[in-house]
């Protein structure tokens, strides 16, 4: 019995014609709308490895061995992509600091957290989630996430400032400019646009390109364990829960079928890739809203295009020569692009807000909402060993804590402590707000960065 049944004659699709996740169109067909997938995924995807120093060729082998995993145990029924998480920049950059390794054990032991809490949901199912998360709670996390960055953004700037100018100009006029597909893809324009004008200026040294090979494997790094480096990573698993939920609900919504029974398989999955790609030396994943997006614009939802999607990213993968191109990327490019990209994270949150029409007259969800903002962009670090310290480490070998852990901890216990005592003072509560579903054709995932 085959996995996909074909659709109709599998050529023609009329314009209300929809592609279930198990159906296909014929074969040359469901290529071409994978190898969208794959553009529509790559430039995120790459980013993150770029900014936080791991190898572009590994993270995306990984990228591609994480959604084979998710498309296995959610048993083709929930199509996505899992590429890199821009959650984890932030605490990347702060573990990187010992070694890399130390990173990757936070990684691995986000996954196998995030791996936890999907059978948990698959247990008892997801209705927890959203009274420990509600939206006021989630959206302050996901804009801690880019706000917190905005420095890393800055220093990337002001090291090439022309050629930051060059990328974000390019950026921005495309956006304005172009409508559709070419919209979509204006960060990886930008990005070449930003390339393009750092070879002519000679900024590039294309040495190493001539010198890597044209087949070979990506570079594979082994985790440390690091126990400090933990408690910078767990607020990562909160925007994982939320974003995995986010993109269930949001399929779901766009192929009128409930996709509940698959939300701890989601979470489950997810969990595994990134405790794999942890193990290797890769970035932690998370389900993709730019293939979403995909999916929204060409109502083809079949699993079989995402399938292709991640063989093609494999193969990419074990190019070195290609892996070397694109770790060449100036910092001004990078700053042009994460300057635009860590802004929308922030902005994301304030959307995840006025979506679910957080109310902020009332004291609990404003309080919930500014102490934590204000905690993650100022960098407000606890260092915990030989004394409790605020801002600098007291002694040698303190367990630092960092802003958007210690942001995110405080978002739920304000938000947790004042409607408990609320509820025992008898006082009128905010009026409870949950998740609200994403239409078809919105960006899914609450989330997104990427």
């Amino acid at each position: 019995m085959a996995i996909w049944k074909l659709h109709g004659d599998g050529k023609k699709m009329g314009p209300r014609d929809v592609i279930a996740p198990d159906e296909r169109l014929t074969w040359p067909r469901t290529v071409g709308i994978g190898l969208q997938h794959i553009i529509a995924m790559f430039g995120a995807t790459f980013l993150v490895p770029l900014i936080t120093g791991f190898p572009p060729t590994t993270t995306l082998f990984f990228s591609a061995i994480s959604t084979m995993i998710f498309l296995m145990i959610t048993r083709n029924k929930v199509p996505s992509y899992l590429g890199s998480s821009f959650a984890f920049i932030s605490p990347v950059i702060a573990a990187s600091s010992g070694s890399m390794g130390a990173a990757l054990f936070g990684i691995v032991c986000t996954g196998v957290l995030l791996a936890i809490v999907g059978l948990i949901v698959m247990a008892v199912g997801s209705g927890w989630i959203n009274r420990l998360m509600p939206p006021v709670v989630t959206g302050v996390i996901v804009a801690l996430i880019g706000f917190n960055l905005a420095p890393v953004a800055y220093n990337s700037v002001m090291a090439q400032p022309v050629l930051a100018g060059i990328t974000f100009g390019s950026i921005v006029l495309i956006q304005a400019l172009s409508k559709g597909m070419l919209g979509r893809l204006s960060i990886i324009i930008g990005v070449l646009i930003g390339y393009a004008a750092a070879a002519i200026m000679g900024l590039i040294d294309f040495t190493p390109v001539a010198e890597a090979a044209w087949i070979g494997l990506p570079t594979f790094h082994l985790p440390q364990v690091n126990f400090s480096v933990l408690l910078m990573f767990l607020p990562v698993v909160l925007v994982l829960v939320a974003e995995n939920i986010g993109h269930v609900k949001s399929v779901a919504t766009m192929t009128g079928k409930n996709l509940d029974k698959y939300m701890g398989r989601a979470l489950l999955s997810d969990g595994i890739g990134t405790t794999i790609a942890g193990f290797g030396g890769g970035s932690g994943t998370t389900t993709y809203a730019e293939n979403i997006g995909v999916m929204a614009a060409t109502r083809v939802y079949s699993t079989a295009a995402y399938w292709v999607a991640a063989f093609g990213a494999l193969t990419l993968s074990l190019c070195p020569k290609f892996g070397a191109a694109i770790f060449l990327l100036p910092s001004g490019v990078l700053g042009g692009v994460t300057i635009i990209l860590y802004g929308m994270i922030g902005m994301l949150g304030v959307r995840i807000w006025v979506e679910n029409k957080v109310d902020f007259s009332n004291n609990v969800n404003m309080l919930t909402g500014a102490v934590p903002l204000v905690m993650g962009i100022v960098g407000f670090t606890i260092f915990v060993g030989g004394g409790v310290g605020i801002g600098e480490a007291l002694s040698d070998g303190a367990i630092e804590i960092g802003p958007i852990a210690v942001a995110s901890v405080m978002a739920l216990v304000i938000y947790h402590l004042m409607i408990g005592l609320n509820k025992l003072r008898g006082i009128e509560l905010p009026r409870p707000v949950v998740h609200k579903e994403v239409k078809e054709g919105q960006d899914a995932t609450a989330l997104e960065e990427e």
